[in-house]
Protein backbone atom coordinates (compact mmCIF):
# COMPACT_ATOMS: atom_id res chain seq x y z
CA UNK A 1 0.00 0.00 0.00
CA UNK A 2 1.14 3.60 -0.59
CA UNK A 3 1.03 6.41 1.85
CA UNK A 4 -1.75 8.93 1.86
CA UNK A 5 -1.55 12.08 2.26
CA UNK A 6 -3.98 13.92 4.68
CA UNK A 7 -7.12 15.55 3.47
CA UNK A 8 -7.08 19.39 4.54
CA UNK A 9 -9.61 19.71 8.02
CA UNK A 10 -12.12 22.33 8.99
CA UNK A 11 -9.85 24.09 12.09
CA UNK A 12 -13.05 23.60 14.43
CA UNK A 13 -13.01 19.63 13.57
CA UNK A 14 -10.82 17.13 14.91
CA UNK A 15 -9.69 13.69 12.36
CA UNK A 16 -11.69 10.85 13.84
CA UNK A 17 -9.43 7.97 14.81
CA UNK A 18 -8.51 5.27 12.22
CA UNK A 19 -11.02 2.36 12.69
CA UNK A 20 -10.65 -1.51 11.43
CA UNK A 21 -13.51 -3.14 9.89
CA UNK A 22 -14.59 -4.01 13.06
CA UNK A 23 -15.48 -1.02 14.40
CA UNK A 24 -12.12 -1.02 17.11
CA UNK A 25 -10.30 1.66 16.92
CA UNK A 26 -6.53 1.15 15.01
CA UNK A 27 -4.83 2.42 18.00
CA UNK A 28 -5.73 3.37 21.85
CA UNK A 29 -3.69 4.81 24.33
CA UNK A 30 -4.36 4.11 28.27
CA UNK A 31 -2.65 4.99 31.17
CA UNK A 32 -3.39 2.03 34.24
CA UNK A 33 -2.67 2.94 37.50
CA UNK A 34 -2.52 0.03 40.01
CA UNK A 35 -2.04 -1.00 43.38
CA UNK A 36 1.16 -0.17 45.12
CA UNK A 37 1.48 3.23 43.23
CA UNK A 38 2.93 1.32 40.53
CA UNK A 39 1.51 2.19 36.44
CA UNK A 40 2.03 1.26 33.44
CA UNK A 41 1.40 3.27 29.71
CA UNK A 42 -0.26 0.62 27.21
CA UNK A 43 -1.05 1.20 23.57
CA UNK A 44 -3.07 -1.10 22.08
CA UNK A 45 -2.51 -1.64 18.15
CA UNK A 46 -5.37 -3.46 16.05
CA UNK A 47 -4.05 -3.67 13.19
CA UNK A 48 -2.20 -7.18 11.75
CA UNK A 49 -1.87 -9.16 14.74
CA UNK A 50 -2.93 -7.56 17.65
CA UNK A 51 -0.57 -6.67 19.99
CA UNK A 52 -0.04 -4.32 23.57
CA UNK A 53 2.68 -2.30 24.21
CA UNK A 54 3.78 -1.35 27.71
CA UNK A 55 6.08 1.05 29.56
CA UNK A 56 6.58 -0.06 33.05
CA UNK A 57 7.66 3.10 35.59
CA UNK A 58 11.33 1.36 35.95
CA UNK A 59 11.96 2.24 32.24
CA UNK A 60 11.44 -1.21 30.71
CA UNK A 61 9.51 -1.14 26.91
CA UNK A 62 7.90 -4.63 25.29
CA UNK A 63 5.30 -5.59 22.72
CA UNK A 64 3.40 -8.35 23.55
CA UNK A 65 1.33 -10.03 20.95
CA UNK A 66 -2.59 -10.39 22.07
CA UNK A 67 -3.07 -14.81 23.02
CA UNK A 68 -5.73 -17.01 23.49
CA UNK A 69 -7.86 -16.34 26.30
CA UNK A 70 -11.20 -16.90 27.54
CA UNK A 71 -12.76 -13.92 28.69
CA UNK A 72 -11.07 -10.13 27.89
CA UNK A 73 -7.90 -9.39 26.51
CA UNK A 74 -4.40 -11.36 26.85
CA UNK A 75 -1.13 -10.58 26.17
CA UNK A 76 1.71 -12.82 26.55
CA UNK A 77 5.30 -13.31 25.39
CA UNK A 78 6.42 -16.57 23.46
CA UNK A 79 7.63 -18.06 26.47
CA UNK A 80 4.47 -16.77 28.95
CA UNK A 81 6.97 -15.47 31.52
CA UNK A 82 5.40 -11.77 31.13
CA UNK A 83 1.29 -11.74 30.36
CA UNK A 84 -0.76 -8.45 30.65
CA UNK A 85 -4.24 -9.25 30.89
CA UNK A 86 -7.39 -6.51 30.42
CA UNK A 87 -11.18 -6.79 30.63
CA UNK A 88 -12.82 -3.09 30.35
CA UNK A 89 -10.93 -0.65 31.58
CA UNK A 90 -9.10 -2.93 34.49
CA UNK A 91 -6.04 -4.99 34.19
CA UNK A 92 -2.80 -6.74 35.58
CA UNK A 93 0.32 -8.15 34.70
CA UNK A 94 2.05 -11.43 35.64
CA UNK A 95 6.03 -12.18 35.85
CA UNK A 96 7.07 -15.52 36.14
CA UNK A 97 3.25 -16.46 37.62
CA UNK A 98 3.76 -14.00 40.12
CA UNK A 99 1.07 -10.67 40.35
CA UNK A 100 3.86 -7.50 40.14
CA UNK A 101 1.12 -5.11 38.89
CA UNK A 102 -2.62 -5.33 40.56
CA UNK A 103 -5.83 -3.86 40.45
CA UNK A 104 -4.74 -1.54 37.35
CA UNK A 105 -7.64 0.64 35.83
CA UNK A 106 -7.59 2.85 32.90
CA UNK A 107 -7.72 6.65 33.71
CA UNK A 108 -9.65 7.97 30.34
Amino acid sequence: RGAQLPRRMSPTREAAPARMANGLPARVEALFTCADGKSIDATFINTGKSRVQLVFPDGRKMTLPQAMSADGARYANKAETIVFWNKGNTAFVQENGHTTYADCVAKR
